[in-house]
């Protein structure tokens, strides 16, 4: 019998471009009873090869994306066999690394592997949407001779990171001004920065830009409120802060609701016609009873289990703000004067209901954050006996 586990060094959480880093440990365990072998190779265990390499998988609802092979990545095809055995479309996989061959361990003995892979900069992020789900994995084949070949599978999840941001990060890495300086020898030699790094750091700059927003909201019969959105852009884990001014109002609001919402539109193909479909999903709430109020704020916590705005060719995700106004010009809900002292509300009172959406940017943030925000199982094992 010999333990195959893997295990993820830095989490389960990448960006697109990053370097997978992952050890596989190949042990072979005493047997606790004391056996007399046959002959002296009887005490060994040993595997004929192993490697690993990383899956994305895409899932759609339609027929065609369950039978058509005919998009797959040449490395799809090999002896991992991960298309065999679901029904998903390889959409991207990278080259298999050979980890070793002819291994072979003594009761007690171990030997590690470390397997290292960059994540292709333009592959799709991890999604699981109403319409497109995109699955990835690090696939590990191992096989004894004469024996089918065994599979461990340790899930990864991919945020995107945007092609305009790892462009303006090269560039900057691409830059020889620094180069061309004289060389001072009593200064130390500043280490340059990873295309990765920069991308974060210009993340972090667009996130954390104050642009104040204002928008009227009316109806046909006038002002309902005046709302105020600090800032546009947001990464996962964030809040989107807003605040109601409801002293320019001339329509009575009596309540309002904001949602946190995403807009899938896919184009997908049903019996060899194309067919666009849109699907939105809510996430977080913000509701408030807002009668007589002359201010109030939204306060609306963005998940890190959620995927950041992207496209590919064949899903589009967007993110929005849809709200909710209640609103009524019945002219008992006025507030009474100081010298009315016995003021009732009434028992009915007719309403209108007004939806507005307002599109945000939502983009990714450190990996880190979201693997300790959303935990998962970073160690992954397999028996082969």
């Amino acid at each position: 019998m010999i333990e195959v586990s893997a295990r993820l060094h830095h989490g389960h959480v990448f960006l697109s471009g990053e370097v997978v880093e992952c050890s596989v440990t190949f042990f072979h365990p005493p047997s606790p009873n004391h056996i007399l072998s046959q002959s002296f190779a009887d005490v060994f265990e040993s595997l004929a090869w192993a490697s690993a390499q990383i899956h994305c998988q895409c899932f759609t609802g339609s027929r065609e994306n369950k039978e058509d092979r005919s998009g797959l990545s040449t490395y799809a095809d090999t002896a991992l066999g991960a298309t065999t055995q679901e029904n998903g479309k390889i959409e991207i996989a990278t080259r298999p690394k050979i980890l070793f061959c002819d291994l072979r361990l003594s009761p007690g003995q171990s030997k590690t592997f470390i397997y290292r892979e960059k994540i292709p900069s333009d592959s799709p992020p991890s999604y699981r949407g109403q319409l497109v789900k995109y699955s990835y994995k690090i696939t590990i084949g191992t096989q004894r001779v004469n024996s089918p070949v065994k599979l461990l599978r340790v899930p990864i999840r991919v945020l995107p990171l945007g092609e305009a941001l790892m462009s303006e990060a090269v560039a900057l890495c691409n830059e020889t001004t620094e180069e061309l300086t004289p060389a001072n020898p009593f200064l130390e030699i500043r280490q340059k920065e990873k295309p990765l790094d920069l991308a974060l750091q210009s993340l972090q700059n667009i996130t954390a830009r104050r642009n104040p927003n204002f928008y009227m909201i009316t109806n046909v019969f006038g002002k309902v409120t005046r709302f105020c959105l600090f800032k546009p852009a947001y990464r996962l884990g964030e809040d989107i802060i807003g605040t109601f001014d409801f002293t320019v109002a001339t329509v009575n609001c009596v309540q309002v609701s904001v949602s946190l919402q995403c807009v899938e539109e896919t184009l997908v193909k049903v019996n060899k016609d194309s067919d666009k479909q849109v699907k939105i999903s809510t996430f977080s709430n913000h509701h408030e009873v807002c009668l007589g109020y002359k201010y109030t704020q939204l306060i609306l916590p963005i998940p890190l289990h959620v995927t950041p705005a992207f496209t590919t060719n064949l899903v589009s995700l967007n993110w929005r703000l849809h709200f909710e106004f209640v609103t009524t010009t019945h002219k008992g809900l006025n507030p009474p004067s100081p010298e009315d002292t016995n003021w009732q509300a009434p028992s009915e009172i007719p309403i209108e209901t007004m939806v507005w959406s307002l599109p945000i940017r939502l983009y990714s943030t450190n990996p880190i954050h979201v693997a300790q925000g959303v935990h998962a199982n970073s160690r992954h094992k397999l028996i082969i006996r």
